[in-house]
């Protein structure tokens, strides 16, 4: 049901809460669901972005007609899923887009079906597989377009950190996903690093789990070095060849993991 977020009032002048659209064919929703609709409309009928003030409890209550009970939990699911911040003794603002509640959901269920041979982490591995391979390509076709390598001096950069923390040990899982966050900044699509640390972090929930990996820490930073070099060349064959190296590993741990 779509609703009009003006307010209502009755015949003391008074609002009356959340008027509903005509009736239509639709159910009638809560009045939680009605509350959170209504706050959404609010920013988007005056065009607020990330970090902009919204209206304060009192403020919501009066233009909405309904009780501060409804107000804070209306409030409470929209800060759960990053479209309200609240920061105590400072107001309420625009948040940022958040997948902190996806992660949690995705380990959670991973981790429950870990021991079945197709679970969910390795639906999980194979979509990130698609997905970066994808990306290489398309950094490819920006270097036919135009010379990247300035782009991604910070990804050569963080591999020689890689091959650094290699020689006296293991690559830290921060350095491994620094090097996927800065490989795809060139591409200039925000939402790509967004997605790729949500599964990171989900993997990395796991990973004690899983055991520890098959690899080397040469290994793992002479396959991310494989990746860059053949971005760097515009090598289409070696790109996917050097993805699918990449996440041979995972793909052995959980295979290993479905042995026992």
């Amino acid at each position: 049901m779509v609703f009009q977020h003006d307010r209502q009032r009755d015949s003391s002048g008074r609002p009356s809460g959340i008027r509903p659209a005509p009736t239509g064919a639709r159910r009638r929703h809560s009045r939680a669901v009605e509350v959170q609709e209504a706050v959404k409309g609010i920013i988007l009928q005056r065009g607020l972005t990330t970090g902009d003030p919204l209206p304060t409890e009192s403020e919501l209550m009066e233009e909405l007609g309904v009780g501060r009970n409804s107000i804070r939990e209306a409030l409470k699911v929209l800060q759960a899923v990053g479209i309200v911040d609240i920061r105590h003794g400072f107001g309420m603002f625009v948040g940022h887009m958040s997948l902190n509640g996806l992660v949690d959901e995705l380990a959670f269920h991973s981790r429950i079906t870990l021991q079945d041979e197709r679970n969910h982490l390795g639906h999980l591995i194979e979509i990130r597989e698609i997905l970066e391979s994808g990306l290489v390509q398309r950094l490819i076709d920006q270097q036919d377009d135009r010379d990247i390598a300035p782009d991604l001096a910070p990804a050569r950069d963080v591999i020689a950190q890689m091959e650094s923390e290699a020689r006296v040990g293991p690559v830290s899982p921060e350095t491994d996903r620094l090097f996927h966050d800065v490989l795809y900044r060139p591409l200039g699509n925000p939402l790509v690093g967004r997605l790729l640390g949500a599964f990171w972090e989900v993997y990395h929930q796991l990973s004690d789990d899983l055991g520890p990996p098959d690899e080397t820490p040469a290994d793992v930073a002479r396959k991310h070095r494989d990746i860059y070099t053949a971005v760097i060349t515009g090598d289409r064959a070696s790109a996917a060849t050097a993805m699918r190296a990449h996440f041979d590993g995972v793909r052995a741990r959980l295979a290993r993991l479905g042995q026992h």
